[in-house]
């Protein structure tokens, strides 16, 4: 069955987020398939960056090493100012998502832009506010995307890894498959 998934980790630390996306690296899970959201919430400028297709972060923030890792790993990359959540630190097709949320296309219904962004990937508003939630409390998501097998795949390294909670998410339903 070619019905797409989302899998969402959660990681309480920065570290275990690298970790976990290093594990998919190596256990050959497609990089273009990945997204990572977080906040660089020790940032001492103002205005730290900006987004555009094949350019660079100007100024990064004290998790610049750790944010920095993922530019030749992960497609698309964007730091986003958002009211309620701070800078937010995006990696991988995610990046496309937000932006539209960004546009209004996709606010409505009490969502915010990261929530907003998260829907469009047919994951529940339930869980989507949570995932905020998380972020907005200096958590990290690790987000996959891809058929059957390939959810089945990433929530095993995820586990391994040591995500808090993961979600599996099916997209033509709407519906959470499965959530620890």
């Amino acid at each position: 069955m070619n019905e797409r998934h989302a899998v969402v980790g959660v990681f309480l630390s920065h570290l275990e987020a690298e970790g976990s996306i290093k594990e998919l690296q190596l256990a050959g899970y497609d990089m273009k398939k990945l997204s990572i959201v977080g906040k660089d919430f020790h940032t001492e400028e103002h205005v730290i960056g900006y987004y555009n297709a094949g350019d660079r972060m100007k100024v990064w923030g004290k998790l610049g090493a750790f944010w920095g890792g993922f530019w030749g790993l992960l497609f698309g990359s964007a730091i986003f100012v958002v009211p309620g959540l701070g800078s937010l630190v995006v990696f991988g097709p995610l990046v496309s998502w937000i932006v539209g949320a960004l546009e209004g296309a996709l606010t409505a219904g009490g969502l915010g832009v990261l929530a907003a962004a998260l829907y469009s990937l047919g994951i529940p508003k339930d869980s989507c506010l949570q995932y905020e939630t998380a972020v907005s409390s200096n958590r990290f998501l690790v987000i996959t995307h891809g058929t059957h097998e390939e959810a089945a795949k990433a929530r095993g390294i995820l586990e391994q890894a040591g995500a808090a909670h993961i979600g599996v998410h099916a997209e033509s339903c709407r519906e959470l498959v499965s959530f620890t």
